[in-house]
């Protein structure tokens, strides 16, 4: 009896029910970032590197590898997540550990440079949101109990941003206890516990403070307040993101036509690419970027909403409600909303690895819906 080849679709999205919508709907924002990027940054790139392709040759290398990567992680059946849960947390304690004692950079630790250079807080994110629903899928009953659906999060919770405070990493610091509360809300935690995360709060100060890390907080927080108090000095960044933003208008300069991007706005590839993005194509470009990232993430709730079970549910709304914090909080920076606290953009900002772990956990993400009961469109 002769085989039935396999037809285009089943050959690229595999057999089973992939949300082709929400892998349609990321490939065109990694592609929209591709060209954003390369645009923000050929002008630093000639400049730094005596190579205008310098980043973007890294980054579309590492978007097609990621690709790839999402497809085969969406083959894999996620329930054996189960098994990577405590260990991948331990691991991250651990690279957390080892960044304290590798080189600063602009007053801060958050680069470990060997063998690749990577962020071990873009490891920890995913180890907690594993480690939570993992927990919570486990005993879903006892998360109406103080100890079992509170104290044992909160305290799983302390280390990881206790060492990112020491780092300092404070966008990341904020990043992790959103997502912890928002898996605590999402897997039953009772909401008057929730008080007790003011207490978290004053431990974190309490952190900054033994750590000598309150003058870098308090000038940050400065800055924020008045950008115009130090344009040649902490503030530049700022102000030079608020100009490029100002210059924009409604429809923008044209894709490509950025003057801050040359060398007026410091790293424009990476952290406020977004600035570029409203200079070049304006309120428009903004709006577009905001709604294909709110569509991602309502695509992204509908397969956790739709989830067999509860690990599901809860590892695809965590791996989401993340992309949904960082776009917000990036924006939020970009546009002095929040103190500059460096954070990147998902899937547009430079970072092979950041781009590689981020597609990876989109590709977990489809893992669950190809196992979910929403209906394909």
């Amino acid at each position: 009896m002769q085989k039935k080849k396999k037809g285009f679709k089943e050959l690229i999205f595999g057999k089973g029910d992939m949300d082709t919508v929400f892998f349609v709907i990321l490939l065109v924002i990694i592609t929209f970032g591709l060209v954003m990027l390369f645009s923000a940054s050929f002008a630093n790139a000639h400049y730094y590197k005596n190579d205008s392709l310098y980043f973007i040759k890294r980054q579309a290398g590492f978007a097609i590898i990621g690709v790839a990567a999402m497809l085969i992680i969406s083959k894999i059946d996620y329930h054996l997540l189960h098994k990577l849960a405590l260990p991948l947390y331990a691991v991250s304690l651990l690279l957390l550990v080892i960044v304290l004692f590798c080189p600063p950079s602009n007053g801060a630790r958050r680069w470990i440079p060997y063998p690749i250079n990577f962020q071990p807080s873009e490891i920890a994110k995913f180890a907690v949101i594993l480690l939570f629903a993992h927990l919570i899928s486990l005993e879903p009953e006892k998360m109406k109990t103080f100890k079992y659906g509170f104290l044992r999060f909160v305290l799983l919770l302390l280390p990881v941003v206790g060492l990112l405070l020491l780092e300092p990493h404070l966008s990341g610091t904020i990043i992790m206890l959103v997502i912890g509360c928002a898996m605590m809300f999402i897997g039953g935690t009772q909401l008057r516990w929730f008080g007790a995360v003011g207490g978290v709060g004053v431990l974190g100060l309490g952190a900054i403070v033994l750590s000598g890390k309150i003058e870098y907080a308090m000038s940050r927080l400065q800055g924020w307040i008045d950008p115009f108090s130090d344009v040649q000095g902490d503030t530049y960044q700022t102000v030079q993101s608020l100009i490029a933003i100002g210059s924009g208008g409604i429809f923008g300069k044209g894709l490509g036509n950025s003057r801050q991007k040359y060398l007026f706005l410091p790293e424009p590839q990476n952290d406020f690419v977004f600035a570029i993005i409203c200079e070049e194509l304006g309120l428009i470009g903004a709006i577009a970027v905001i709604v294909l990232f709110a569509v991602l993430i309502w695509r992204g709730l509908q397969i956790s909403l739709k989830a067999p079970d509860k690990f599901g549910a809860l590892l695809s709304a965590g791996l989401i409600i993340q992309i949904g914090v960082q776009v917000a909080l990036n924006i939020a920076v970009v546009t002095n909303t929040l103190p500059n606290t460096g954070i990147s953009l998902p899937f547009f900002s430079y970072g092979g690895t950041s781009l590689l772990m981020l597609m990876a956990q989109m590709g977990i993400v489809l893992s669950v819906s190809r196992h979910s009961k929403i209906k394909k469109a």
